[in-house]
This record gives structure tokens, C-alpha cells and sequence, in this order.
């Protein structure tokens, strides 16, 4: 069993409140202060987990400024109050961030049963292959 520190709990429960509040945000047509707080209890919560100099290597790495850019411009703009071009941005920012963890993230959903049968069928399969064909590793 992983052991996890009192901070990190703290930011696993900061970053599963950030998801909800995005994912409400959303459902109820881009709310701008679900965004925001949804965006700051993520970014907040992902310092706790990984720490604060972690955190600051991980997006200002100088092959990820693009992303950062991206990332850190839509949570910028989600918060002067422009939500749907802010999501988009971040989006974009999220999947160049993270798209090196994407192979490994597609190969353990394929080894879950019901899942796995559903990235396999044949119209998803030629998809998923080629987000998950990344030669960008972290």
C-alpha cells in the first residue's frame, strides 16, 4: 500500500473538489466561478501532492513553456470571466502537458475489462492508437 503524507491527502482531496467544480462548471454552461474555483483547488491541490518545487519544475521545464503558456493563459482567462475560450485553452495546455503519460494511461485502461473491450473495438481502436503513439516521454 502506498503511504501518503498529511499534505498530500489534503491535495488529493483539493484536486478531486477542483475536478467537480470544473466538471459542474461545465454541465451547467461554463459557469465562470465554478471554473475559477474548480481551477484553483486543482493547481492548488497538485502543489500539495507533488510539492511546490516539483510543481514548479514540472510546468516551467523549458520543452513545456508552450504548454504552460497555454495552460496557466486559460486558467488566467477562466478567471477575468471569458470561460469557453479559458476551458478550451487549458484543454489544449492539459493534453500537451500530459500527452507523455498517455501511452502508459491507454495501456491500464486496455488491461481493465469492460473498458479495455471498448478501446478495442474497431472504430475507437485506430483513435485511441494514434493519441496514445507518443514518442514524448515526461
Amino acid at each position: 500500500m502506498i503511504s501518503l503524507t498529511d499534505s498530500q491527502k489534503i491535495g488529493i482531496g483539493l484536486m478531486g473538489f477542483g475536478v467537480f467544480f470544473l466538471f459542474f462548471g461545465m454541465i451547467l454552461f461554463f459557469d465562470k466561478a465554478l471554473l475559477a474555483i474548480g481551477n484553483i483547488f486543482f493547481v492548488v491541490g497538485l502543489a500539495f501532492v507533488i510539492g511546490l518545487e516539483r510543481t514548479f519544475r514540472f510546468f516551467f521545464q523549458k520543452h513545456k513553456m508552450k504548454a504552460t503558456s497555454f495552460f496557466l493563459g486559460g486558467v488566467f482567462i477562466v478567471l477575468i470571466g471569458w470561460p469557453i475560450i479559458g476551458v478550451i485553452l487549458e484543454f489544449y495546455g492539459f493534453f500537451l502537458l500530459f500527452r507523455g503519460f498517455f501511452p502508459a494511461v491507454v495501456g491500464f485502461i486496455r488491461r481493465i475489462p469492460v473498458l479495455g473491450y471498448l478501446l478495442n473495438l474497431p472504430f475507437i481502436s485506430g483513435y485511441v492508437d494514434k493519441v496514445s503513439e507518443s514518442n514524448n516521454m515526461v
